[in-house]
């Protein structure tokens, strides 16, 4: 991959779920390593250098296992995912016209023929962005991919938003995007509070893509083996299915 390609690690949020006090939950350990060196490295044997990490809650923890090879940007206020990627996006280099993005506690099950389908599709596309999909027969708590009969993508809908026939919907986003930089920064600012939790949620960009008109694709990659990761009982979880990958 070329110079124009970066990428962004979320790895701020406090995991609350995991009731990891002093430690961020990207650096516990899956399989041999800690969660954010799978992602680390992974994103730097592809040949991305341009890699910034959204820091936060037990920053030392994350900054010490990433010593130089990443940029970090801290988000001083755990206001939501699109806050941290407008974080982010400031520490990029001027070089990067691309840029992916993904989860610290998650992304260790992507592999690099996922990576570089989804990288080589929005190219080719000329999309303004283009995210991952998968299929989950018991897709609890995870937004559900709405297309219409024609299979455009319509919205990603959260669990607690669906109607009872979205719910039965097995696509669903694992939150793995690639996102033309130019297209963030005319979006980003646009992504309104949710008035429930107080957060700027990136999801909110498929809404503001779709009505205006903006190009997004997407890269169905099946029945992937993935786990997001937010309990004690998802990381053993987790343990399971990286050996099995």
């Amino acid at each position: 991959m070329n110079k124009t390609i970066g990428a962004i690690i979320l790895a701020a949020g406090k995991g609350t779920r995991m009731k990891s006090k002093q430690i961020n939950k990207v650096a516990l350990h899956l399989a041999d390593k800690p969660m954010i060196l799978h992602t680390v490295e992974f994103l730097k044997d592809n040949n991305i250098k341009n890699i910034v990490v959204v820091v936060g809650f037990a920053k030392e923890s994350v900054m010490k296992l990433l010593d130089g090879g990443v940029i970090f940007a801290e988000q001083k206020q755990r206001l939501g995912t699109a806050h941290a990627v407008s974080t982010a996006i400031k520490k990029l280099s001027g070089e990067v016209k691309e840029v992916l993005v993904l989860n610290g506690d998650d992304s260790a099950f992507y592999t690099s023929e996922i990576i570089n389908k989804l990288v080589n599709k929005h190219i080719k596309d000329q999309a303004a962005f283009t995210f991952l999909t998968i299929k989950k027969n018991n897709p609890l708590g995870l937004g559900r991919v709405v297309r219409d009969s024609k299979g455009k993508v319509l919205a990603v809908v959260e669990e607690k938003d669906a109607t009872k026939a979205q719910r039965k919907i097995t696509e669903v986003n694992p939150a793995c995007y690639i996102f033309k930089v130019s297209f963030l920064k005319k979006y980003l600012k646009k992504v309104k509070k949710s008035p429930i939790t107080g957060e700027y949620y990136l999801t909110s960009l498929i809404d503001l893509g779709i009505k205006n008109y903006e190009k997004i694709e997407t890269l169905a990659a099946g029945n992937l083996l993935w786990r997001g990761v937010n309990t004690q009982e998802e990381l053993l979880e987790a343990q399971k299915l990286i050996k099995k990958n």
